[in-house]
């Protein structure tokens, strides 16, 4: 955990500076530039840009609502099908997904329809006199969700329009999950992860009772016994280990683990900051990690991975980022030892050389060293094993490292439902776990009507 670094030095700048160093990665457009354009669509039939979409919003019809200035019907339509929209058009990689398939990539100009800054518009400037979405008649069934991140929130907030009753236990003390506690700082800004959280929850009907973990103080077995249905909505909470010796010395450490003592931290100079850091992965948290730690006031920030730039998961956005932001990127090259100082600490990495041989990332034997106060592993993560301690849990069927699940979210226990990043289907991205949440609670509700008809 963070505690780890409390050896090193603050950051030599105030809060207040500091601060500043963490405003909008993109700033919010205007409302002419809003107009401007949305007036660049050209509101394809069958729109490539709504294909694609992994919560299958109407892109063009959305877009033509902001050129109609009928901000409260872009916004509508982009929250029937996503109910975190917001968060989602701020750290959706858009450039992977509709902006990249939009057709004006293609004309003269060369540049797509800003599409995510447009969806932010729509949910930044809409204003609806009561929640725009109405709960159905009650059913009379509660289920519980297990996990507050993006896939129990939006499973639970369309099992409220369907009428059921939901009640969400979260393991931290803040609903939320990844968008809360995950995400760069500079992505997701002002509370907005709460402020989302908030206005979702207005619908009425569900309830979230924090501090609860799955296989500690709350068992499978029991929720399974008292609701109607169970959804997993876990995430992935364990990071994955190098599985090198030193691994566990004072300054190295997961990177989700700094990312969510920066995210939660009321001083920013009250964090310990490495002169000299590097960070091993080749994802977006990885990225995430390395260009906040340089704005917090890292001299020497090193990000390493064992393949090329072409095989990194992070997009070429994020990397532009990175290197905006004076991070040094190095590629093939795989970590070999944890070097430490007389006191244990860290003191460096050594690295081997790779290069691929045949189909297969080999090492060269060539090796050097990279001086560092601190190292934080983004290598992605697992299910937390800690969860199937959980005796009913532990009956779960795995896909490798995750849970598996039918094409309705069902798993082999009749009953409990998963979705998100804790399942096999699909992307780890904030907009598919939103997907998963939607259909999982379409297939609950389509289950337990099936079951009262039978009855």
């Amino acid at each position: 955990m963070i505690e780890s670094l409390n050896y090193l030095p603050h950051p030599a700048l105030p809060n207040e500076e500091l601060a500043g160093h963490f405003t909008d990665l993109a700033p919010p457009l205007t409302p002419r530039q809003a107009a401007i354009e949305s007036a660049r669509c050209l509101y394809c039939y069958d729109a490539p840009c709504s294909r694609i979409c992994p919560s299958e919003i109407d892109v063009a019809s959305f877009i033509r609502n902001i050129h109609d200035k009928n901000i409260n019907g872009a916004a509508a339509g982009i929250l029937k099908q996503n109910i975190l929209g917001g968060s989602c058009a701020r750290v959706c990689p858009t450039e992977i997904l509709c902006e990249d398939v939009c057709v004006r990539n293609h004309d003269a100009e060369g540049q797509p329809v800003k599409i995510g800054l447009l969806q932010r518009y729509a949910v930044d400037h809409m204003h609806f006199a009561a929640h725009p979405f109405q709960r159905a008649a009650s059913t009379g069934k509660t289920i519980a969700i297990v996990g507050a991140g993006p896939a129990g929130l939006s499973c639970a907030h369309r099992l409220a329009m369907l009428g059921h009753d939901v009640v969400i236990f979260e393991k931290e003390g803040k609903a939320g999950g990844l968008n809360e506690y995950g995400i760069a700082k500079y992505k997701l800004t002002d509370d907005f992860a709460q402020k989302e959280i908030d206005f979702l929850l207005d619908i009425g009907g569900i309830e979230i009772r924090c501090r609860q973990v799955l296989g500690e103080n709350l068992q499978l077995r029991d929720l399974h016994a008292q609701y109607d249905a169970v959804f997993l909505g876990l995430g992935l909470g364990a990071s994955r280990k190098l599985g090198l010796t030193g691994e566990d010395a004072p300054g190295l450490l997961a990177a989700v683990d700094y990312i969510a003592a920066l995210r939660q931290a009321a001083d920013l100079a009250a964090l310990p900051v490495p002169k000299r850091a590097i960070v091993i992965g080749a994802g977006n948290t990885a990225i995430d990690m390395a260009v906040q730690i340089q704005r917090l006031g890292a001299e020497e920030v090193t990000l390493v991975y064992r393949r090329g730039f072409d095989a990194m998961t992070a997009t070429r956005h994020e990397q532009e980022i990175a290197k905006a932001n004076q991070v040094r990127m190095l590629t093939w090259a795989q970590p070999q030892q944890v070097l430490l100082d007389a006191a244990g600490h860290v003191a460096g990495m050594r690295f081997e050389k790779t290069r691929i041989q045949g189909t297969r990332l080999a090492g060269t034997g060539e090796t050097f060293d990279v001086a560092a106060d601190a190292i934080f592993k983004a290598i992605g993560q697992s299910l937390d094993t800690g969860v199937l301690h959980d005796p009913m849990a532990s009956l779960l069927q795995r896909e490798g490292d995750k849970i598996a699940v039918d094409a309705g979210f069902r798993t082999v226990l009749p009953g409990i439902y998963a979705g998100g990043d804790c399942v096999a289907p699909g992307q780890d991205l904030t907009v598919q776990a939103v997907q998963h949440g939607k259909l999982a609670a379409l297939a609950i509700h389509s289950d337990l009507l099936n079951k009262v008809e039978a009855a």
